[in-house]
């Protein structure tokens, strides 16, 4: 048997022992992902684990196994998590830990270079693909905050007048944040539901709203919550001072709308300056593809600076162009 054959069949057995293990600890997170649980559901089922006099159905049983099975493992395996990973991962509203996302991580890296190998007989092939599958779980990652951060902002005018509404109908703070997790959609309605549950067991509404503020970092909202903070500290009219606000959130939107319209031009214009030489290229590549060959083959090697200089030429220009049309509001 070949030395090449050997590592295969090593890598192969790596692989599907990954694969199994971290298989059974997905399908227990089956329900978690389907149902959307929040905070209050997940401590019903840990506290639910000793009892053992509880008469159970079966499906009850297997989960509760599966629950003991990634707790055990999120406790071995603790020293992967940090507390930066564990606010994207809460930023983004994955019902996982930051433990189960880098195994996650690993295991899909292990089985691309395994594909790769097996398809290609090629370690470099192998390893490319690997590379490029250990960063889309990250670049998936920022992408869902982004995407969440944004829907949030959208929503924080709406937020801030049910809020408004609730505190003149006699609400407190408090009930007012509770309407707004039970009334509005996600993930507005999801990010004050955490804050309820952070309130109940046992951090102040101050803190609360400041790790509201860390999962979101939007400025709007960290205007919110100093407004808040000095309110709850000095006193006064707080409908008062949602109102001012609220109409002071919704002048800086009206203002950012009117920038963005006013730099629509200079934004498109430097995605046709970008891509027009692409585009250009490719047609070339197409029409006369011996024409365009000969740029890479030159008589001199070092005229293979050419094209390199002109990619990093329209990647500065592109830079410059959207830093003239960006305007802080």
């Amino acid at each position: 048997m070949s030395p090449f054959t050997v590592f295969i069949a090593i890598i192969l057995g790596i692989v599907i022992i990954i694969v199994i293990a971290y298989g059974l600890v997905i399908y227990g997170l089956r329900d978690i992902f389907y149902a959307g649980q929040d905070v209050g559901s997940r401590l019903a089922d840990y506290v639910a684990l000793p009892d053992e006099d509880i008469q159970m159905q079966t499906g009850q049983k297997r989960r509760a196994g599966l629950v003991r099975l990634r707790l055990r493992m999120n406790n071995m395996l603790s020293g992967l998590a940090s507390e930066k990973l564990n606010l994207q991962l809460i930023s983004a509203n994955w019902p996982i830990t930051e433990t189960e996302y880098v195994l996650i991580r690993i295991a899909a890296t292990i089985v691309a270079f395994g594909i790769g190998m097996l398809v290609s007989r090629n370690v470099v092939a192998g390893l490319g693909l690997a590379v490029i599958v250990f960063f889309i779980p990250d670049l998936v990652l920022k992408r869902s905050i982004s995407r969440r951060r944004v829907d949030f902002g959208r929503q924080l005018v709406d937020v801030l007048i049910l809020m408004t509404g609730a505190v003149r109908a006699g609400y407190s703070l408090p009930q007012a944040i509770e309407v707004v997790s039970k009334e509005m959609k996600s993930p507005a309605s999801d990010e004050f539901r955490r804050v309820k549950h952070e309130i109940g067991l046992g951090l102040s509404l101050s803190q609360a709203l400041t790790n509201l503020t860390a999962r979101m970092e939007n400025d709007d909202l960290y205007l919110v919550v100093t407004a808040i903070n000095i309110n709850t500290q000095v006193g006064g009219n707080i409908v008062t001072m949602l109102e001012a606000v609220t109409e002071t959130i919704r002048e800086r939107v009206r203002l950012f709308s009117e920038v963005r319209v006013l730099t629509a031009q200079q934004r498109f214009g430097s995605y046709v300056l970008t891509f027009m030489p692409v585009a250009m290229a490719a047609a070339m590549f197409v029409i006369n593809p011996e024409y365009m060959m000969r740029l890479f083959k030159p008589p001199e090697p070092f005229l293979l600076c050419i094209p390199a200089g002109a990619v990093v030429m329209v990647i500065i220009g592109n830079m410059v162009v959207r830093r003239l049309a960006k305007i802080e509001v």
